[in-house]
């Protein structure tokens, strides 16, 4: 399962699609010219438009909506929080320099400080290893040590798994780590685009979860004047990876 969801980050990036599709139309020109520059222009038009963020945006927009954020009267019933990694870049600035490098869904690391620091009786169990085909040597749950410590976190509240490697490896290792404090009442803080996907996998390991999703994306609306070819096609890639992982895990669970 590990490889597949490797693959599904390759499959999901649409300049993956476009490389491909010009490659064939790169190949078949000299035997049917006309219809590869067909391709070639159509892949350019493909290009054009994917810099449009408002198309993305109205995938995204569907997952982050699916969970509310907790009334914060409702916050005191959990026994803890259960924070899921994604947030950090590649750890080799932080072999280099010491300092966590925190990356687009930074809210997934900061916004469970906060919530601590507001009850102070809550346990935070934090879940990321290795997601890389190419290991650094550096868990998730090292830079997760480094910076609650940097933040003044009491590490006696803290618990770090650092042997999963997607989401379904993160809940299986939550429910493995904690047994059958995984009925009490948690909260599950990812980003509100993964939380769907997530919310399903620790379901399906029985723990008992409320989501608070963080790193919204998206407003109620994108103007169709907020065009950016790189932060388009970021958002394309989280958007169709978020859905084909729901449809896949769907039907692998």
């Amino acid at each position: 399962m590990f490889l597949f969801s490797k693959l599904l980050s390759a499959v999901t990036q649409p300049m993956f699609w476009l490389a491909l599709w010009w490659a064939i139309a790169l190949l078949v020109s000299k035997r049917w010219r006309k219809p590869a520059v067909v391709m070639l222009w159509t892949g350019l038009v493909a290009l054009g438009l994917l810099g449009f963020q408002a198309i993305p945006d109205a995938l995204l927009r569907p997952l982050e909506n699916r969970y509310s954020i907790p009334a914060a009267e409702s916050i005191n019933r959990h026994v803890g929080i259960i924070v899921l990694g994604g947030a950090t870049n590649h750890p080799d600035s932080f072999v280099a320099h010491g300092q966590v490098p925190l990356g687009e869904a930074a809210e997934r690391m900061t916004v469970p400080v906060g919530l601590l620091q507001q009850h102070p009786k809550m346990e935070l169990v934090f879940s990321g290893g290795e997601g890389r085909l190419v290991t650094t040597g550096v868990t998730e749950s090292e830079l997760a040590r480094v910076f609650y410590k940097e933040q003044g976190v009491n590490m006696e509240q803290v618990k770090l798994e650092d042997g999963s490697r997607n989401t379904r490896e993160n809940a299986q290792q939550v429910a493995k780590l904690l047994g059958d404090r995984c009925k009490s009442p948690w909260l599950l803080v990812t980003s509100a685009w993964h939380m769907p996907r997530s919310m399903a996998e620790f379901e399906a390991v029985g723990c008992n979860v409320t989501a608070y999703p963080v790193d919204f994306r998206t407003g109620d609306t994108t103007s169709l004047s907020e065009y950016s070819m790189a932060h388009s096609l970021l958002r394309w890639q989280v958007a169709l990876h978020e859905w084909l992982g729901l449809l896949v895990y769907g039907v692998t669970r």
